[in-house]
């Protein structure tokens, strides 16, 4: 087969989540194209060098400064449904040259089309609202539904049951009639890291929107200056040079491979993140809340101020490590 797989820039969780299934395919001996924007498509690039490489429209989002995002997403609407319709013209432009046997789309929602069988990957079946504005879900269902149906398939990385990861955000609702859960997609999913003596004391994966990322970054760094503790700091920048900053008891890298990033994780004492669900799913990939639960880890689960998805996961997240 040849599929084209292109996951959403905002953040890098969209891209992570999209690395098995990239390496599943290949190991199948399909034919992958890769396509995506900014520093999303750039970690692609970087992880599949040898393989093609398709520029899609660019998606250039900002949060604001503050602890509300209302304003920030209210003017990021006609930004996004812009880059959807650019997306959607990219794409039927691109099946009218060449063949397609399937599309996959990580939270794209512009890349469908009648042409060939494409699949929408999410796990936002509810999107979040914030408490003043949680009356407004169902809507908000509705009209992620509208996407979803465009769409051959939905494929929803998370397990049936009770024992999943996500909660609401893909339990509350019944399942779309084109949409199966897939379980969990980690980038760790073919990393088997030796556990040891670790190197760090802390490990923490920055990571989201600008300014918001650099603000967490700071927060970190501010609370560990001065402290005997050893901290690594993944900055979750993959353009730019690959330098490595060592001041007193902190490291700091702009990205890390797969395999020395588990290994640093599994080794650490104390984890901390954003509560995004793609950094979720590698934390349950490595086993890190069963750690938690017994005591042998403090995995720190940081929203992104104002981001309501982040905010439930988190507190979803402290209910399972407590069983």
């Amino acid at each position: 087969m040849k599929i084209l797989i292109a996951p959403l820039n905002w953040g890098l969780g969209h891209a992570t989540r999209c690395l098995p299934l990239i390496v599943r395919h290949l190991r199948a001996g399909d034919d992958v194209v890769l396509a995506g924007d900014g520093e999303s498509g750039l970690l692609l690039r970087k992880h599949f060098p040898g393989l093609r490489y398709i520029p899609l429209p660019e998606l250039n989002l900002r949060y604001s400064k503050g602890r509300s995002q209302t304003g920030a997403v209210a003017r990021m609407i006609p930004k996004i449904l812009v880059w959807s319709a650019a997306d959607h013209k990219t794409l039927e432009q691109l099946l009218r040259r060449e063949s397609f046997d399937l599309v996959i789309s990580d939270n794209r929602p512009g890349l469908y089309s009648r042409r060939c069988r494409c699949a929408y990957i999410t796990h936002q079946l509810l999107i979040r609202m914030p408490g003043g504005l949680r009356f407004l879900e169902d809507m908000g269902h509705k009209l992620h539904l509208r996407i979803i149906r465009r769409f051959s398939e939905c494929w929803v990385p998370d397990s049936e049951g009770e024992n999943n990861l996500s909660g609401d955000l893909a339990h509350r609702y019944p399942l779309p009639q084109n949409a199966r859960f897939i379980g969990p997609l980690s980038r760790f999913e073919y990393v088997r890291p030796e556990e040891g003596p670790g190197e760090y004391d802390t490990v923490a994966v920055i990571s989201g929107l600008e300014p918001q990322r650099s603000l967490f970054e700071k927060a970190v760094l501010d609370e560990y200056a001065g402290k005997n503790e050893r901290l690594l700091v993944v900055r979750g920048k993959i353009g730019g040079a690959n330098m490595t900053v060592r001041k007193g008891n902190v490291t700091l890298m702009p990205a890390i491979s797969d395999e020395s990033l588990a290994r640093h994780l599994l080794s650490a004492r104390t984890v901390i993140s954003r509560s995004g669900y793609s950094s979720i799913m590698d934390y349950a990939a490595l086993g890190l809340p069963e750690k938690q639960r017994r005591g042998e880890l403090s995995l720190r689960l940081v929203p992104t101020p104002g981001q309501p998805e982040q905010e439930y996961l988190a507190e979803w997240m402290k209910t399972h490590t407590r069983n």
